[in-house]
C-alpha cells in the first residue's frame, strides 16, 4: 500500500507540477506527500524532482519514471473501472468544467435527476470562460465550443450546434428603433461577448448575399450572463447563442431582430481525454447529458 501511495504522490506531482496542489488532489496534508515522495526517492536511489521557490521539474530519472508509472496507473484505473461497471454502478468523483451560462442553464438543473440514478458518483463544476488544461485542473469532461483540441489525446464530441441571435429588451428597441440591415448596428448600442472569435466583426448572411460590419461596444464582457443581465435591463443589443436567451425570447423579456440574417452557427462540443476503455463515469455523464439538452431546449433549438 506504502509503495502505490508513493506512487500516486509522485504521478500526481508530476502531472500539476506542485507538491502542494498534488497533495490536495490526494486529499492529505502537504507534510504527508513529501514523505511518500521522499521514501519513493530513497527506495529507488534515485532523485526524481527538483523544486526551487518558484517551480518545480522532473529530473530525467523522473520523466523515465513518469511515463512508465503513469502508465501503469492508468491501465490499474482501468482495470478497476470495467470491473466496476459490472458490479457497481459509476462512483467516485467527476470534474466538468463549462461555461458560467451552460453551467447555469443545463448542468445544475439536471443533476438532481442525473444523481438519483447514479447516488455514489460526486460531480465538481469549474466554471470558466476560459480553456482549462485536463491534466492540470484534473479535469473529466469539458464542455467547449472550439471544433477541435489542440491536444491529440482529446477526444471531441460533437452535443450539437445552434444559431446565435440579435436582440434586445423592448424598452431599448422602443427608444432607439429596430436594425434592418447590418449597417445599421453600427449605429446601435451592441453587447459583446470579447472572447469570440473577432468579436467587434459581424459576419450576416441572407441568401447568397453576406455583409461585414464592424461594431463598437456599448459593453464588452467575457461572460454571457453579465450580456444577458445588461440586455435585459435595456443597455444596448446582444449576440447570443439561442440557449442562452432562449426563456427571454419566450417571455417577451427580449426580442430577436433581423431574424432574415443569419450569424455563424455556434458549435458546443463535449470534450474527454482519449483513453482504452472509456470509464463508465464518463460515458454516463455525456450520454445523459446529450438526452437532458436535447429535452429541455425549446424546439429548433439544437441541430444535431
Amino acid at each position: 500500500m506504502d509503495r502505490f501511495t508513493q506512487l500516486e504522490v509522485f504521478v500526481k506531482t508530476a502531472e500539476l507540477r506542485s507538491l502542494s496542489r498534488a497533495a490536495e488532489a490526494l486529499g492529505m496534508s502537504n507534510a504527508a506527500a513529501s514523505r511518500h515522495l521522499a521514501a519513493l526517492e530513497e527506495r529507488l536511489a534515485a532523485r526524481l524532482v527538483e523544486r526551487n521557490t518558484r517551480r518545480l521539474w522532473l529530473t530525467e530519472a523522473g520523466q523515465e519514471f513518469y511515463q512508465r508509472s503513469g502508465t501503469l496507473l492508468t491501465e490499474l484505473a482501468e482495470a478497476e473501472e470495467a470491473v466496476n461497471e459490472h458490479t457497481l454502478a459509476p462512483q467516485g468523483l467527476l470534474r466538468v468544467t463549462s461555461s458560467l451560462s451552460f453551467a447555469t442553464i443545463y448542468l445544475a438543473p439536471m443533476l438532481p435527476e442525473f444523481r438519483k440514478l447514479y447516488p455514489k458518483l460526486n460531480v465538481h463544476i469549474a466554471v470558466a470562460n476560459r480553456y482549462l488544461d485536463f491534466i492540470e485542473a484534473g479535469i473529466d469532461v469539458a464542455i467547449r465550443t472550439r471544433l477541435h483540441e489542440p491536444d491529440t489525446n482529446i477526444i471531441v464530441r460533437r452535443l450539437g450546434r445552434m444559431r446565435r441571435v440579435l436582440a434586445a429588451s423592448p424598452t431599448y428597441l422602443e427608444e432607439h428603433g429596430r436594425p434592418r440591415e447590418p449597417a445599421d448596428l453600427t449605429r446601435h448600442d451592441m453587447l459583446v461577448y470579447n472572447l469570440a472569435q473577432d468579436p467587434f466583426s459581424l459576419r450576416l448572411t441572407k441568401g447568397d448575399v453576406e455583409r461585414t460590419v464592424r461594431i463598437t461596444g456599448a459593453l464588452d464582457c467575457n461572460d454571457g450572463q453579465v450580456i444577458r443581465q445588461a440586455a435585459l435591463s435595456g443597455l444596448g443589443i446582444l449576440i447570443q447563442p439561442l440557449y442562452i436567451v432562449q426563456d427571454d425570447l419566450a417571455s417577451g423579456r427580449l426580442v430577436a431582430v433581423m431574424q432574415d440574417w443569419q450569424l455563424p452557427m455556434l458549435t458546443m462540443n463535449i470534450a474527454y481525454q482519449n483513453r482504452e476503455r472509456l470509464p463508465a463515469k464518463i460515458r454516463v455523464f455525456t450520454d445523459f447529458l446529450v438526452n437532458y439538452v436535447r429535452q429541455v431546449s425549446s424546439s429548433g433549438i439544437w441541430s444535431a
